[in-house]
């Protein structure tokens, strides 16, 4: 039983041990599948071209090749997906008219072996229609820029302007007005594992298998099912323990699970495909680049009154779910961690001949951050301040929390000030000065860079309504949309063991050491006493479109979750000790991983002891 809190303490990782001993168990590790054949993806060397002919016929005149599916087929057998503007981008899981980007799947080869499928893709041949390419946002909306996607008749994807407060007048009342433009450069993450996905088809039962590393949202469950023309409860999502990193890129495997289920579909194989290094470089997802200007509205005092922004966002030859998130994912916090509450908004989202784009690292928030900081410090220097003391005069104060932000953001509490000067006092930034004043008296660049940000997580789902206007939205037939949810299950068994089950999908956060600290300090016992379940499986699973691990959600809901599901099981454990006792709820407490009486003496019921009577006497069960 603990004696004090496990939480916070210092404890050996319960995943360490399998993953030091090489006993992990991730995609590429799966179980064999019976017959299980192997795919490679034939990828397009062009940015921007129109596809003319195919010719699997090489390819299936190899030994060991089981089959092709060109993009001919893609059009045939799938729908497109769902894309988050009303912009008609339609965009398959291989390319079926023309080819947008390098790297764009346009076939995939299945054969006996991986081997067989590599050298077997190599021979499929694609011929194209060159077309003139464009990569910059701001290029790509010039009248004359090739069109990508004709059926839009422009490369805009989407724009929204959205106004609070009385920016207009903030500008016309400001002493000072400072002017900014800024390119944020196209990035990217790199996990070690790269994206793995095994699908296989029942044709009996008509359901479709997918193990891969998907890291959530499970909304692309159901898009990836509409794609396929299948019921969703005939499609099954299974995560494997252990998934070797993702910072976000594993959200935008979902269309290789269309692509790979449907090879399994229509050639009647389990099919196995696990992408390259060079596939992952080329072709996952990644960050998108920005072209942003930015204003600020103030008084002399350094009293920010409003801030105008425009940005031009690329997504990369098509716009794909969660996108246009990078415009609209922060827009609870646009504001960051001040005050002032006009401002202006002016988002549009970009199609170019780049790689396409998805969450990765902060997503939509860095840009946001530094465009914002860049400009306190532009501030400061126009009104020759102190770049602290620019921010101290804006920070929005303690006593104003809970803080309803302009755009709706909810900040529940917080001490801004505080937590600033406790930065400043870490990092010694009055001797930072001295030092920094002394190298430029010797001709040194000294430099000192202060950041500041209010930064969302959990995501409520609603954000990705944010790029349809209201007119839209208030058709009866849209479905509106905010939060999110997260579920946990915790149950005993009949030796009064526990057992911890999640619809997480970590990525090497540690969720199992972190569950059985906290259900353990919930239930008085020890984390040994706990085992964790934190594989996911649509079809055992309690799980929403919202579930996964992605925007720190598990800190904060996941964990709450546990908690939530420890104290329900608490409470009936209490309940059920009660009514053996024969006294009132109130006349009983848990404490010391067990029920015992608030005052004198009697009969004290451990939890083991509980869950044996549970288990093996179910009359002894209140009603």
């Amino acid at each position: 039983m603990a004696s004090r809190s496990w939480i916070g303490r210092s404890v050996p990782r319960v995943e360490d041990g399998r993953l030091l001993t090489g006993r992990g168990a991730f995609i590429d590790d799966h179980p064999p599948v019976g017959n299980l054949c192997h795919a490679a993806i034939v990828r397009s060397p062009h940015a921007h071209a129109r596809i003319l002919r195919y010719d699997p016929a090489p390819a299936l005149a190899m030994e060991g090749v089981v089959g092709v599916i060109t993009g001919a087929d893609v059009a045939r057998d799938c729908k497109p997906f769902g894309v988050g503007v009303t912009a008609p981008v339609h965009y398959y899981p291989a390319a079926v008219d023309k080819v947008r980007f390098v790297g764009e799947p346009v076939a995939v080869v299945v054969a006996r072996d991986r081997y067989l499928a590599e050298d077997a893709a190599e021979t499929v041949g694609v011929d194209y229609e060159s077309l003139r390419a464009v990569v910059d946002p701001e290029k790509a909306l010039e009248p004359d820029a090739p069109i990508l996607h004709d059926r839009v008749g422009s490369n805009l994807a989407g724009h929204r302007r959205l106004v609070y407060g009385d920016p207009d007048r903030a500008f016309a009342d400001a002493d000072v007005v400072v002017r900014e433009r800024f390119r944020f450069p196209k990035y990217g993450s790199t996990p070690i594992e790269t994206y793995g996905v095994i699908a296989r088809w029942e044709p009996v039962a008509e359901v479709l298998t997918i193990w891969s590393n998907f890291m959530g949202p499970f909304i692309m469950h159901p898009l990836v099912a509409r794609v396929l023309g299948l019921p969703e409860n005939r499609l099954r999502f299974i995560v494997p323990p252990d998934i070797g990193g993702s910072f976000g890129i594993k959200s935008s495997i979902y269309p290789y699970l269309a692509l790979v289920g449907l090879a399994a579909m229509r050639l009647g194989v389990p099919v196995k495909w696990i992408e390259d290094r060079r596939e992952h470089l080329l072709a996952s997802s990644s960050g998108t680049d920005r072209i942003a200007w930015r204003e600020v509205a103030a008084r002399k005092d350094g009293t920010i009154l409003g801030m105008r922004f425009k940005w031009y966002d690329n997504v990369g030859g098509y716009i794909r779910s969660p996108e246009p998130g990078c415009s609209f994912r922060p827009t609870g916090n646009f504001v960051g961690p001040y005050r002032f509450q006009n401002l202006e908004v002016d988002a549009s989202v970009v199609m170019t001949n780049k790689s396409l784009t998805g969450p990765n690292r902060g997503y939509a928030c860095g840009h946001l951050y530094f465009e914002t900081e860049r400009m306190m410090d532009l501030l400061a220097d126009r009104l020759g301040m102190d770049p602290v003391e620019i921010r101290r005069r804006n920070l929005i104060a303690a006593q104003s929390f809970p803080y309803r932000t302009p755009t709706g953001g909810l900040y529940d509490s917080g001490d801004y000030q505080a937590t600033f000067e406790r930065a400043l006092a870490v990092a010694k930034y009055d001797e930072l000065r001295r030092q920094q004043a002394q190298a430029r008296a010797a001709g040194r660049y000294f430099g000192i860079g202060l950041a500041l940000a209010v930064d969302p997580s959990v995501s409520n789902m609603g954000y990705v309504a944010t790029a349809l206007d209201p007119q839209f939205r208030a058709k009866p037939e849209y479905l509106p949309k905010s939060g999110a949810v997260e579920s946990a299950t915790v149950k005993i068994d009949p030796l009064g063991r526990v057992i911890a089950v999640l619809g997480t999908t970590p990525q090497g956060q540690g969720h199992q050491t972190i569950v059985s600290q906290i259900v353990a300090d919930e239930l008085g016992l020890e984390p040994a006493d706990v085992t964790v379940v934190d594989e996911m499986d649509t079809f055992t699973r309690v799980w929403s479109i919202s579930s996964g691990t992605y925007s720190s959600r598990f800190g904060s809901v996941g964990t709450s979750a546990v908690a939530l599901a420890a104290r329900k099981l608490k409470a009936k454990l209490v309940a059920y000790a009660a009514h053996l006792m024969d006294v009132p709820v109130g006349q009983v407490e848990f404490r010391d991983g067990g029920v015992h009486r608030r005052a004198g003496t009697g009969a004290t019921y451990s939890i083991k002891d509980l869950a044996g009577r549970a288990h093996w006497n179910t009359e002894s069960l209140p009603d």
